[in-house]
């Protein structure tokens, strides 16, 4: 499935999959893909003004940082010692089951990682159309669903949705 991602799409898949794992969660949700989203920035639409701190505060990582610095260790040092070429999108692999068709997991170096629903909703809606899988794409998936929460946190940043979606050219829905 990540054959069709263009690499900064890959990149932004494989680094929300490194959050999830990092913060010890289940899942890949949709508010980890927004924040790698906006760490990455696979786009230049310039109505995505929303920063990757901003949605940091607003997600929780079960961030160990502050604890291990107490005991004198520091986790970014641990990870840039540990981690090398573990982000290679080549070491990475989306897959969907074939007896569960609704469970898409991501596999990597550092662990597996399934998608929560509507993360792999968004995925999906991406993936819709055929040709490249892109990062305007991936945040098409994430807005095509209003219950996911990526809508309250873009516009807690100080996002405007409808020109963000304006610029993206992401369809909207006609009502009659």
């Amino acid at each position: 499935m990540l054959a069709r991602f263009t690499d900064p799409a890959r990149r932004t898949l494989i680094r929300a999959g490194t959050l999830a794992l990092d913060a010890g969660r289940p899942a890949l949700t949709p508010d980890l893909l927004l924040l790698a989203l906006a760490e990455i920035r696979p786009f230049s639409l310039e109505r995505f003004t929303v920063t990757a701190e901003d949605v940091r505060g607003q997600v929780d990582l079960g961030d160990a940082r502050e604890l291990l610095a107490t005991l004198g260790i520091d986790l970014d040092a641990v990870h840039r010692r540990t981690r090398e070429g573990t982000s290679d999108p080549a070491r990475w692999r989306l897959t969907r089951s074939r007896l569960k068709p609704l469970r898409v997991t991501l596999y990597g170096p550092l662990g597996a990682v399934p998608l929560a629903m509507h993360a792999r909703k968004a995925v999906e809606v991406a993936m819709w159309r055929p040709g490249a899988v892109t990062g305007e794409r991936l945040l098409w998936g994430l807005l095509a669903d209003c219950s996911n929460g990526v809508g309250r946190i873009l516009r807690g940043g100080g996002v405007d949705l409808r020109a963000l979606v304006e610029e993206a050219g992401i369809p909207v829905a006609r009502t009659a």
